[in-house]
């Protein structure tokens, strides 16, 4: 009828927010829109978002943001707190004020020492995770680590000492002669961290490690350090390099898995891999790598009839394998390890997952005795 009459249909509705007069409320709502385009989001889910939008945002003075707990607080309704942040987060108006999750694990554990060393292990573990004058920041990983080799030995001394300036080095002796291998290489390195800290912090007048000995121990069963991750990110730089540093990263793959891989292991367009046997998900920085290698490889050897996905110069005109000694001594630069690496995925799993050795035996295909030093190890530092 409005066709044949020539009336104008009714413009269509359109939420309050999208023509806001406030900026900020304009701009997160036109973020949302393309964010929940590219979401696929219901027209449902869009209008809660825009409804959350503008409760936070409509009587905010100008240049403000938004904390993310009250964001959780007042927005989380049918589950819009996660998309509602998303959005002020790409529209840079959201300000994470939530405290990370190894802060909270700092202040929970240091409260459940004897109180004589509480405040001066918490204090340490803050400077390792933070980092100060003298030192760099340290992973989580290596928090955990450190605190899981020590917090036996302070519970033990609590019971005769009433702080650290009480430690004798007749103690610390006493206390890491039972261990071996890798549990007493790390209690070592654990507290002749402690000790120097607390010796710069003049906790302690002398420090009891000064003359301890690390023989080094299991030492591939450790968290990579920092500084061991800086090096490999700034000194593997080829395409080949990245992709057996992002396989091994991620995957856990060995020299030999990664030799023994061939182009129809790899399906690029559904993100997946199959090594040792068995087809998992591609992870975000394994499929990067392999997309650049893969297109480094058609290029430079566009006719190779070799059906293996990491070829090099000597072996693109055949069809067999790198040997293992080309990744390990050849292609990967000095100091840049790939057992190293992979021991650290797995340790990574067991401390994320819990230890668990089956569940690492069957998703790495090692066997149960190497699952279970890792478990043991998890165990050990949490």
């Amino acid at each position: 009828m409005r066709c044949q009459t020539g009336t104008p249909p009714p413009p269509r509705w359109r939420h309050p927010a999208l023509g806001s007069e406030k900026p900020a409320l304009r701009l997160a709502a036109a973020r949302a829109e393309q964010v929940g385009q590219a979401h696929g989001w219901s027209p449902a889910t869009f209008l809660y978002v825009l409804d959350g939008l503008t409760l936070l945002l409509n009587d905010r003075a100008p240049g403000d943001t938004v904390p993310l707990t009250e964001v959780r607080h007042r927005a989380s309704e049918r589950g819009r707190g996660v998309r509602i942040a998303e959005v002020l987060a790409a529209a840079g108006l959201l300000d994470d004020d939530t405290e990370p999750a190894i802060r909270s694990w700092i202040h929970r554990r240091t409260n459940e020492l004897p109180a004589a060393f509480a405040s001066d292990v918490r204090a340490w573990l803050l400077v390792l995770l933070d980092g100060d004058t003298r030192s760099r920041p340290r992973s989580p990983r290596t928090v955990y680590s450190y605190f899981g080799s020590v917090r036996p030995l302070l519970e033990q001394w609590s019971a005769s000492r009433g702080h650290l300036r009480e430690i004798t080095s007749t103690d610390i002796a006493t206390a890491i002669e039972p261990l071996r291998g890798w549990p007493r290489s790390n209690t070592i390195t654990a507290l002749r961290s402690l000790f120097r800290f607390a010796t710069r912090r003049r906790v302690v007048f002398t420090n009891p490690t000064a003359r301890l000995t690390n023989p080094g121990g299991e030492r591939s069963l450790l968290p990579m350090t920092d500084a061991e991750i800086r090096a490999i990110e700034t000194r593997v730089t080829t395409p080949a390099q990245r992709l057996v540093v992002a396989l091994a990263a991620v995957h856990a793959a060995d020299a030999t898995t990664i030799r023994g891989l061939i182009l129809d292991d790899v399906d690029l367009p559904n993100r997946r891999i199959t090594l040792r046997g068995v087809a998992q998900p591609l992870g975000p920085l394994a499929h990067r790598a392999l997309k650049v290698w893969t297109e480094h490889r058609r290029s430079t050897w566009p006719h190779t009839p070799n059906p293996h996905l990491l070829i090099s110069r000597g072996t693109a005109h055949g069809v067999g394998s790198v040997s293992q000694t080309y990744i390990t001594d050849q292609l990967l630069p000095d100091g840049v390890g790939i057992d190293r690496i992979r021991n650290d995925r797995i340790l990574h799993e067991a401390l994320s997952i819990g230890p668990d050795p089956l569940h690492l035996a069957l998703i790495f295909n090692i066997g149960h005795t190497t699952a279970s030093r890792y478990t043991a190890f998890a165990q050990a530092i949490t």
